[in-house]
């Protein structure tokens, strides 16, 4: 143990192996590394976006055991937004500094290319300046299935209406035995990972995710984190990675969620072995405030944004406001001791 820590302080890269030591550090000797290793990258500043949520559609042919948010075509409470609604859902919050619009949703079959192309293009008519971080892995490739184009057409395509970035959802656990209970009908681990190599080829940076409290284990963790790490030593195209404390209601898989002491592990070891990867996040909304507060002083550097209607998490039980003004943002970091700073979505500082 007190190699593996040697290492750490000496910033020397750790093999899966090692990390999994990690575990059984105590909670205090864990967080006193990684907030070791947070300070090197960043001292105590933490960072924040103002940002706005679009979710499209929740209507999915995917069923994810794990998602409280997807509807079938017909069912109630199923709904997609048309593009007046986007420009509506826009324009009701021109009068805020927003600088980036994450947009994600279901793969709905009846929606063609042209209404991605346009809802972009619409996005930056309206607000030229803003930067928009759009489709996950999982919403390219069903585009490229659907139109029988490849993925890198794609992309090129949503760049040239308006795409800057790649939120980091879909990957899930990249171990195939758990994707295959989890969610079947979403794409592979390689396929993911090949999408977003294809993306940093194209000058899109993208986010990157695990979703973890569930029924993975460790070294399946690990064994995801050591696929994020490699890619990134290739490409060096991914701005941050979150951490998604898995939402245990309203969803067909019968799984706890982590405890706060399984968070706190989660974040802190991914700060330690992620040593390319400059940003990880305490994603507030699926976390909760205080734990998010928590997880800065055990590797995290990024609170996300304002947020405003973040529906994914809270369909699956999430109890946190779904969204905060930046004055609130602001002060939760400054409570749990850390300074606040507004960046946008390369994480440049504003």
């Amino acid at each position: 143990m007190n190699k593996i820590k040697e290492k750490v302080l000496a910033n020397e890269r750790i093999s899966p192996q090692e990390a999994l030591q990690l575990v059984n550090f105590s909670i205090h000797e864990l967080g006193e590394l990684a907030f070791k290793k947070r300070k090197s990258f960043h001292q105590k500043k933490t960072y924040y976006i103002y940002n706005q949520h679009l979710n499209y559609t929740n209507i999915c042919k995917n069923k994810c055991k794990f998602c409280a948010y997807f509807k079938e075509k017909n069912q109630k409470g199923a709904y997609t937004f048309s593009i007046a609604d986007i420009k509506k859902e826009i324009k009701k919050r021109i009068h805020e500094p927003i600088v980036e619009i994450h947009i994600v949703g279901g793969l709905n079959p009846d929606l063609p290319l042209s209404y991605y192309e346009e809802m972009l293009s619409t996005i930056k008519n309206i607000r030229p300046d803003v930067r928009i971080k759009a489709f996950t892995a999982v919403e390219i490739a069903f585009l490229a299935e659907k139109h029988n184009l490849s993925e890198k057409d794609i992309l090129l395509k949503l760049k040239n209406a308006g795409l800057d970035a790649l939120p980091g959802g879909g990957a899930e656990v990249f171990s195939t035995s758990l994707r295959q209970k989890l969610c079947p009908e979403k794409i592979s681990a390689e396929k993911w990972l090949k999408i977003h190599e294809l993306a940093h080829n194209l000058n899109i940076p993208t986010n990157c995710t695990l979703l973890f409290g569930h029924i993975e284990t460790w070294p399946e963790r690990l064994d995801h984190l050591h696929s994020l790490r490699t890619l990134q030593d290739k490409t060096k195209g991914f701005l941050c990675f979150i951490p998604l404390p898995y939402q245990p209601n309203n969803n067909q898989l019968s799984a706890k969620g982590p405890n706060g002491q399984d968070f706190l592990q989660m974040i802190a070891i991914s700060r330690i072995f992620l040593d390319n990867i400059k940003h990880i996040k305490a994603y507030w909304a699926f976390s909760g405030l205080k734990a998010a507060q928590l997880a800065l002083w055990f590797g995290a550097d990024d609170f996300d944004g304002t947020i405003v209607e973040e529906k994914i998490g809270h369909a699956a039980g999430a109890d946190s406001p779904k969204g905060l003004t930046q004055a609130e943002l602001k002060t939760y970091i400054q409570q749990a001791g850390f300074t606040p700073v507004q960046r946008n979505t390369f994480f440049q500082e504003i």
